[in-house]
């Protein structure tokens, strides 16, 4: 009989990364919310985490934070307790490395392996299965979770030792991030002396500025539509971590301290729950321009 894959976390990322895993294998999902399984045929929903660990040998997650994660993992009733030895969790979320090795040695004291293995690519890339998967763990492990994390990324590098994965992840995110804060910067700037942002974008796109974040930052400004994806709120607390990870070795990292509070401020506007491309609304308003109607 096939060995089930657990998947704990459906939420933007985790619901369309479970249904991929879900056309090539069986899996066994839990989230907070039921509703989320709606439109989940495939997916077979367990009780409570602790039901998904004692049925599963792999064990996937996609959570909002690092606390969320610690406590899933760690908590009395959680997947340490109820997963068997030899059994593997993977985190996709994005982690402190410092709470994905704290994780990784409570697990070894129980001979379950760990891999953290956060993804890039946005919303898009997660249902169309071709994210970016940077993962930190054991080669032994990473040789038994690679086909898995495949069905899901186009691209699966290991790239170290547990806390790896989560600081290429951060380092990802301060490139995006500073990206998408320049970008709305540029067009706001382009926009205050009469440019059209749509000739904008043509006109630089084949240049060393041409990005996926240009890409996705013009669409989103063109339109006027900050639907997520990926949040003001969720990049804020990347960059978060990847303060509190620069402070943990004195390594100085202005630029991404200045993207930090570009999207801090995005936070505090009300902004914090559209996409990251919105923080454009900001520089608007600063500029005398009226911001668009789907900012509000």
């Amino acid at each position: 009989m096939e060995e089930s894959v657990g998947f704990v976390g459906l939420g933007v990322m985790g619901r369309p990364m479970a249904e991929n895993l879900s056309k090539s294998l069986s899996v066994v999902g839990f989230d907070i919310e039921a509703s989320r399984f709606e439109g989940l045929p495939r997916l077979k929903r367990a009780e409570s985490v602790g039901a998904v660990g004692s049925q599963c040998g792999v064990v996937c997650l996609s959570l909002p934070n690092a606390a969320v994660v610690e406590s899933v993992v760690l908590a009395p009733d959680g997947l340490a307790a109820s997963l068997k030895r030899g059994s593997v969790l993977v985190d996709l979320s994005t982690n402190l490395p410092s709470v994905s090795r704290r994780i990784a040695a409570r697990l070894a004291e129980r001979g379950i392996e760990f891999a953290d293995a956060p993804v890039s690519g946005g919303e898009a890339g997660a249902r169309s299965a071709s994210l970016a998967v940077m993962v930190g763990s054991s080669k032994e492990t990473f040789k038994r979770v690679a086909p898995i994390l495949s069905l899901v990324g186009k691209s699966v590098i290991r790239v170290g030792e547990v806390g790896a994965g989560g600081t290429a992840k951060l380092v990802n995110n301060m490139i995006v991030a500073a990206a998408f804060a320049v970008i709305a910067e540029g067009f706001a700037l382009a926009e205050k002396n009469g440019l059209a942002l749509g000739e904008l974008y043509e006109a630089i796109k084949s240049g060393w500025a041409g990005s996926k974040v240009l890409d996705v930052s013009a669409a989103a400004i063109g339109a006027g539509d900050y639907t997520p994806g990926g949040t003001i709120d969720m990049m804020e607390k990347d960059l978060s971590y990847a303060r509190l990870l620069a402070a943990e070795g004195s390594v100085p990292i202005p630029i991404s301290a200045l993207a930090h509070e570009v999207f801090v401020a995005g936070k505090a506007a009300g902004r914090g729950a559209f996409s990251q491309p919105a923080i454009i609304e900001l520089w608007r308003r600063l500029g005398g321009e009226r911001p668009t109607e789907a900012a509000h």
